[in-house]
């Protein structure tokens, strides 16, 4: 299996030839939500990104494992050693038990990500389901002199792990600066460096979430899940760990460290980072408060929002910015992303109606799909392959048009770019209702006996007629358009 996908690898700061290790099998690791809330669009710009992988991956022949965890215990506020747990704190604010908060709001981002038409991972495994693998990991670092044990707490030890390896790997920063930057904060007298990150911690009495452990009864620090996950389902050494670049430092930066800690190599081969959806050039997020939830998004219900946007124009409007870009909220862009959406559609809905000419006139069709696998392949450029997409749009209306003519292996060239890089790879789906209740098609039905009605008028050169039905028509919302294939209507928006 031979391919040319190259992709940019955060730790070596260069794109490289994706060479699994163990091909055809690829192994996927991308960091999911804390669900103690509702997905906003950050939570979105990671799904789409690594959906858009994971759809590649398998279309290029690779048998994919993906595994996308669930955090629902560790997390604590701030991404911090010391204060209070996400979910926790959710639960007590609501009087609820802390996996009840979980279960709803995983409901709730499955159905998000539903209508957002993503592929569901290989395994979905949660954290609070891995105490066991995640106290084996810290007892191995432990064994290891690269952690230690404080007032029933566990600790990683920077200072020590830096004489051997390098802790910054990732982020590139330094342990000297971090020290430098470090700030007094509670709990802080357990460690015996600032830097130190908690790999686990002892659970105060009003904490609810415990667990036995060797050291107290507590709760594993947020960094150890997806190390511990990660080997469990994908081994000691696996392909690709994604995420957004919000985690880069510290949650991936010690992922790094555990594995070296733990089996003395690291265990990811290809580190990806999407990036921020900023709003007024700020990341968007929870801690700040000003994100939008996915579900106001689809339902127009947040003050920011000016109208209602679809799943599909949300998940346009990400995909037409490379995933290293930052992409900034502003509905004058989320509009600009509806129609041109709404232009793709309609071009791939003509091109079944157009009729084949034995003669093809048109320039282009046949490099466009070597076009669209070339930006796919450096680094999943997905703009580039949705400008190649509307070059086929120009294509389509200039046949529609009468400019050029196009053969019947031109039109079926189109059909399967649209459905190949659009649907199956993009993994856009057209929204628009199906005229199949009987209401619907009654209602089409009358549509296309007026314009009938209005086609015999004007072959009786009865003008006013004609022009009486089609000014009625726009004057409801509809567009008419005449082509030399007939007329053709659509309701505006």
């Amino acid at each position: 299996m031979e391919h040319t996908l190259n992709l940019y690898n955060t730790r070596t700061k260069k794109k490289e030839l994706f060479v699994p290790l163990h091909q055809p099998h690829v192994g996927m690791y991308v960091c999911g939500p804390t669900v103690y809330g509702d997905a906003h669009l950050g939570h979105a710009r990671p799904a789409i990104t690594f959906d858009l992988l994971f759809r590649y991956l398998l279309h290029l022949g690779y048998k994919v494992r993906y595994v996308r965890n669930i955090t629902d215990v560790g997390h604590l506020e701030r991404d911090a050693d010391d204060g209070e747990d996400k979910i926790a704190k959710k639960a007590r604010l609501e009087q609820l038990e802390p996996m009840e908060i979980v279960q709803y709001y995983l409901n709730r981002y499955h159905k998000a990500m539903e209508a957002l038409h993503m592929l569901p991972p290989s395994i979905e495994p949660h954290a609070s389901g891995h105490i066991i693998e995640q106290i084996a990991l810290v007892n191995e670092i432990l064994r290891n002199g690269y952690a230690y044990e404080s007032q029933g707490s566990v600790y990683f030890d920077v200072d020590k792990y830096n004489q051997t390896h390098r802790y910054g790997a990732l982020s590139g920063r330094r342990v000297e600066d971090m020290l430098n930057a470090s700030r007094h904060l509670e709990g802080q007298e357990e460690k015996r460096n600032p830097v130190d990150f908690a790999l686990w911690k002892r659970a105060q009495p009003e904490h609810i979430m415990r667990w036995p452990s060797p050291w107290s009864d507590g709760f594993p620090g947020w960094h150890c899940e997806c190390t511990a996950m990660g080997r469990k389902y994908l081994g000691k050494h696996f392909d690709i760990h994604g995420g957004g670049m919000d985690l880069i430092f510290p949650h991936h930066e010690c992922e790094i460290a555990q594995a070296v800690a733990s089996q003395g190599d690291e265990m990811v081969r290809y580190w990806m980072h999407n990036n921020m959806i900023t709003v007024g050039g700020q990341k968007m997020g929870k801690s700040l408060g000003n994100f939008i939830t996915l579900e106001e998004f689809f339902a127009g219900s947040h003050p920011m929002l000016t109208q209602a946007y679809s799943p599909m124009t949300i998940r346009f409007f990400i995909l037409q910015a490379h995933y290293r870009s930052a992409v900034d909220f502003g509905n004058e862009a989320l509009q600009a992303s509806e129609k041109g959406l709404a232009r793709l559609m309609e071009a791939y809905q003509q091109v079944g109606k157009l009729t084949p000419s034995d003669v093809s006139s048109a320039q282009g069709i046949s490099r466009l799909r070597a076009q669209c696998y070339e930006a796919l392949n450096d680094d999943l450029n997905s703009p580039i392959v949705i400008s190649h997409l509307f070059e086929a749009v120009h294509i389509i209306h200039s046949a529609k048009d009468g400019k050029i003519t196009l053969s019947a292996a031109d039109l079926n060239e189109l059909q399967e770019l649209f459905q190949l890089f659009l649907f199956d790879i993009l993994g856009m789906k057209n929204e628009a209702p199906e005229a199949n209740s009987s209401r619907e098609e009654a209602f089409g039905k009358a549509v296309e006996l007026l314009l009938a009605i209005r086609q015999q008028a004007k072959a009786n050169k009865d003008w006013a007629t004609s022009d009486q039905i089609r000014n009625e028509l726009t004057a409801l919302g509809f567009e008419i358009k005449d082509t030399k294939e007939g007329t053709e209507w659509k309701i505006n928006n």
